[in-house]
């Protein structure tokens, strides 16, 4: 792939990429970024491996998902609901952010679930598309779906039952 090329995949692409990332990252904007420049540079690094098969979105979201997965275990981080409430109510996000409370909640879930439910209800990917994006079988992705949901539903009931209290 010619430079020329990557950056016009790159530029179709890279608010697709931006809102991925930013949905994985639960609302924090400044890691959603820094993600998606760390991946992009991944992929421009890796862009003559590209074989043009699939679709370039799909190649350039295994790419976020995988720097995703590989900060999150670098930072080993140990999140809570209580934890996310106190950080969102902060600098992470806007206070009047419409969708602050599903990203409590996803911030709740393991990375692979949380990717899971992100590229299946937010971004539109099948079941098999997940698969390939994230190294997975499809199996696993069906896995990662159905405890995702019921995780979800755990904490989305427990919050409007902390919140009628």
């Amino acid at each position: 792939m010619t430079r020329e090329t990557f950056i016009t995949h790159v530029e179709r692409e890279q608010e697709a990429l931006r809102g991925f990332l930013f949905t994985l990252c639960c609302g924090n904007k400044d890691e959603a970024d820094d993600l998606a420049q760390d991946a992009l540079v991944k992929a421009y690094l890796s862009c003559a491996g590209y074989q043009d098969k699939g679709r370039f979105r799909s190649w350039l979201f295994k790419i976020a998902h995988n720097t995703f997965l590989n900060h999150r275990i670098s930072c080993r981080k140990t999140e809570s609901i209580d934890d996310d409430q106190a950080l969102v109510s902060g600098s992470v996000a806007d206070s009047s952010f419409e969708h602050q409370e599903l990203y409590l909640a996803l911030r709740t879930l393991p990375p692979k679930e949380r990717s899971a439910i992100t590229l299946f209800y937010l971004n539109g990917y099948n079941i098999k598309e997940i698969a390939m994006i994230t190294d997975t079988s499809e199996d696993a992705v069906k896995k990662q779906l159905s405890r995702g949901r019921d995780r979800l539903k755990a904490v989305i009931k427990q919050v409007q039952s902390d919140a009628c209290s």
